[in-house]
């Protein structure tokens, strides 16, 4: 008698666990999206921006800095930028005291090469340690400057510096501020923020256009996970992957008839280990219904987004007024 009481607890133990375990495979799947939106700027796109700076005059490009400097700018403008950097660095080093107009612009276009080549970390670092700290309104790429550095933050995950230059260029340049902010909605894809930016600028059509597209074309990650409850597969299909829905179906029928024998036969323990893999593939099904659902919400977002953002020049370096 103290043997089969003492174990009880331990099948209510297993009993338990085993609900927990199916409890967690059915966690509900966030709405909440995290699209990948990239750009891709053309080498063409580039070379039509005129430089912010006066061209060096006959006297500068007789020094051993200005020829250093051409060939930076032959370079950049060819967009092959780690010759580019090197030679702007050998300019930078060779100019005297007495051009620091100059040596402004050179580290501003060792800044800006970093920056087109998605350096995004070496661009902080090298402003950090630069004279580009140190400029105001007068310089000529002020403007580019702000939106380079902001959006270095942004790639780079540093939310609170990337808010500090925002609010920096909401008071001298509010137009490009604008734009950031709804760039930065648009690449996050906050549903939530597109709408506040779409009530606050009632003008800018395209956010409506991109909130009802969305809206039309997106899938329901619980009613993907109901489904699969339901009936296996079902969630897959109503998402268009019949192949995973004829799957999910086949690998479910499979156990629980395989389950069902064995109990009938007698045979309880392969009984329940065929049930435990059943339990398996249907709480991983109605989880997998969810993850695929969301999947799908993102690709059909990015689609949506992306030609938008480019025909709109919502992506930072699209709203860049110079180059080299």
């Amino acid at each position: 008698m103290p043997a089969s009481t003492s174990s009880k607890p331990r099948k209510m133990n297993k009993y338990i666990l085993f609900l927990f375990l199916c409890l967690a495979a059915c966690h509900r799947v966030g709405d909440k999206i995290e699209p990948k939106i990239s750009y891709v700027v053309q080498d063409r796109y580039l070379k039509m921006l005129p430089s912010p700076f006066t061209p060096l005059s006959l006297s500068e490009r007789e020094h051993a800095w200005g020829k250093e400097y051409q060939i930076g700018i032959a370079f950049a403008r060819q967009v092959d930028l780690y010759q580019a950097i090197t030679a702007f660095k050998r300019a930078e080093i060779l100019v005297p005291d007495g051009h620091p107009e100059r040596k402004l612009e050179m580290q501003y276009e060792i800044f800006l090469c970093y920056y087109i080549g998605k350096k995004y970390q070496e661009a902080i670092d090298y402003f950090d340690q630069s004279q580009l700290r140190g400029i105001d309104e007068h310089f000529p790429a002020h403007h580019d400057l702000l939106v380079i550095l902001y959006d270095c933050y942004e790639q780079l995950g540093k939310c609170a510096n990337a808010e500090q230059v925002l609010d920096h260029m909401k008071t001298v340049f509010p137009a490009t501020e604008k734009k950031l902010a709804i760039s930065s909605a648009l690449t996050s894809g906050n549903i939530y923020n597109i709408e506040q930016l779409s009530l606050q600028y009632p003008s800018d059509a395209y956010l409506q256009h991109i909130l009802n597209s969305y809206d039309a074309q997106k899938k329901s990650v619980g009613r993907a996970q109901a489904l699969n409850a339901l009936l296996p597969g079902a969630g897959y299909l109503y998402l268009g992957q019949t192949q995973s829905a004829i799957t999910a179906f086949l690998l479910n029928g499979l156990f629980i008839t395989a389950s069902c024998i064995f109990f009938i036969d007698g045979n309880i323990p392969a009984g329940v280990i065929f049930t435990s893999f059943e339990a398996g593939w249907y709480f991983g099904g109605i989880y997998g219904g969810g993850e695929e659902a969301k999947f799908y919400n993102e690709r059909t977002y990015e689609k949506i987004a992306t030609p938008v953002m480019n025909q709109e020049h919502l992506f930072p370096i699209l709203t860049l007024k110079y180059a080299f």
